[in-house]
């Protein structure tokens, strides 16, 4: 009998992928089992379980571990890791199986959600290291902090994230948060801000502000199509005024790379981002897709951060 810390610890969400993950775990252990793979099994039970559940993994001694579900499984499963203070993050490896909707941050790593391929790729155990993010901010007026691995947004993003928190059993497909973002176009008051970035500072209406470590979000958005995932800058994308024909008419930038090419849209890198709002606005905050609260915020890169299973 192995060890657990070769074993691999499977947390898996039974609501990843609209309860896609619970009616498809029996075949997916079955698999794993016939495939020889040595692993145990937990199940979340409520929203930021997951997180609790990798940290007390790495406690019990288990080195590698397995996030079933979609990108909010993933940065939950991540944080777990990155809070912990048993183990360097270095000495674990992250594995997620992406059953999400999403599965943006698969889609940066060329992941497949095919279960025969991505059982070839755990038993290869090929391993890089990727950057993370560490933002502190506000939630209901008290001081918070989180870890990312893909794409935090602040202002309309966190918006709409906020928006389709009650609505998420109504995701069939990828273009749910394209639909998200057209219907909320004309809910969304653009606030005033203060950015900072490399000793820079801008103050104006900020339409959105990304802060980037891999490439994708929003169900393959190329919002931060600068993003490098392990070379220790921040991706950062921010939107001044832009007007809302003009949104519409540039949805087509969201997706193919170009969007910095609009002449208030600016894409750039950088090591540490502030966010924060004038008196009387608020600049709301999402990290990975998951609604957290609001600016002030401050960004801070984590250099290859994370061991992470990959193709």
């Amino acid at each position: 009998m192995s060890s657990k810390s070769t074993i691999w610890y499977f947390i898996v969400n039974p609501a990843g992928g609209n309860w896609a993950v619970k009616k498809q775990w029996t075949t997916i252990s079955a698999m794993l089992q016939a495939a020889a793979i040595e692993f145990e099994t937990v199940f979340t039970a409520y929203a930021g379980h997951a997180t609790q559940l990798a940290k007390t993994a790495v406690e019990n001694g288990f080195r590698h571990i397995a996030a079933v579900g979609g990108d909010g499984t993933a940065n939950e499963v991540a944080n777990g890791i990155l809070q912990q203070e048993t183990a360097a993050s270095s000495e674990i490896i992250f594995a997620l199986l992406p059953v999400g909707t999403g599965n943006d941050w698969a889609r940066n790593w060329n992941i497949s959600p095919a279960l025969d391929d991505w059982i070839s790729i755990l038993r290869a155990g090929k391993t890089t290291f990727q950057d993370a993010g560490r933002v502190q901010y506000s939630a209901k007026g008290q001081a918070a902090v989180r870890y990312f691995i893909n794409v935090a947004g602040l202002s309309y993003d966190a918006f709409v994230v906020r928006y389709a928190e009650d609505k998420k059993h109504l995701m069939g497909n990828r273009f749910f948060y394209l639909w998200m973002i057209l219907k909320c176009l004309f809910k969304f008051k653009l606030p005033k801000g203060r950015l900072v970035f490399d000793g820079k500072e801008v103050r104006d209406f900020f339409y959105t502000i990304n802060v980037g470590i891999c490439r994708y979000s929003g169900g393959g958005m190329q919002i931060v199509p600068q993003a490098v995932p392990d070379d220790g800058l921040f991706a950062l994308t921010y939107a001044l005024k832009v007007s809302k024909p003009g949104v519409i008419l540039n949805t087509w930038r969201f997706y193919n790379g170009s969007i910095g090419a609009h002449p208030k849209i600016f894409t750039l890198q950088s090591e540490r981002v502030e966010v924060a709002p004038e008196p009387g606005e608020v600049i709301l905050l999402e990290v990975d897709g998951e609604f957290l609260g609001e600016a002030p915020a401050a960004f801070f890169i984590l250099k290859k951060a994370l061991k992470i299973l990959i193709p």
